[in-house]
């Protein structure tokens, strides 16, 4: 059988129904369970779990130990830094019999730094960065920057991830934020 068009490190599971995109590379001890999706060209690190149905765009780099539940959809490009954690729970105990899944989207391009949490039932919006150690409990805005515990507006960024304002309200509308980091 010829070798399949991505890497996967013999030490990591790959449940069946699982698909892996092509220049995929899937590092030491990971788990991508059933129905998972993962995109093309990604860095998925050591120790990472993608949950039942989790959707994982193309060119995304998940750091080392980080657990994708299920509920959670991470879009092309996004960064998610070691030891980030996702929940999908609001209401978590051992035992529930009511329990659902509430769902958390990742927009293309944005940046989650090192053991950011982000609580499920949130939009993290394209481009934007979480700063390493945040607790997210609400939308993040396109091109936002929040940090903190909870995480909170610092300012904003372009597409590269340099600070361009630290103003409360978003760049002049009619300029895409995108292009105000260039002037």
């Amino acid at each position: 059988m010829a070798n399949p068009p991505f890497f996967v490190h013999p030490s990591t599971e790959v449940e069946e129904g699982a698909t892996v995109g092509d220049g995929t590379k899937v590092w030491h001890l990971g788990h991508i369970r059933t129905k998972a999706n993962v995109g093309r060209y990604c860095t998925i690190g050591r120790n990472v779990f993608i949950d039942v149905g989790v959707s994982v765009g193309d060119r995304v780099k998940i750091q080392n130990n980080v657990s994708v539940y299920a509920g959670v959809t991470i879009e092309d490009e996004v960064f998610v830094g070691p030891s980030a954690v996702f929940t999908n729970d609001l209401r978590p105990r051992a035992t529930n019999a009511d329990w659902t899944i509430t769902e958390t989207l990742v927009r293309r391009g944005a940046s989650i730094g090192a053991n950011a949490t982000i609580i499920c039932g949130v939009v993290v919006g394209e481009y934007s960065m979480i700063a390493a150690g945040s607790v997210v409990t609400r939308d993040v805005q396109p091109y936002q920057l929040v940090a903190g515990n909870p995480a909170r507006h610092l300012g904003w960024v372009d597409k590269s991830g340099n600070v361009i304002s630290r103003d409360v309200q978003r760049p002049d509308p009619q300029i895409d934020v995108e292009e105000a980091g260039e002037r």
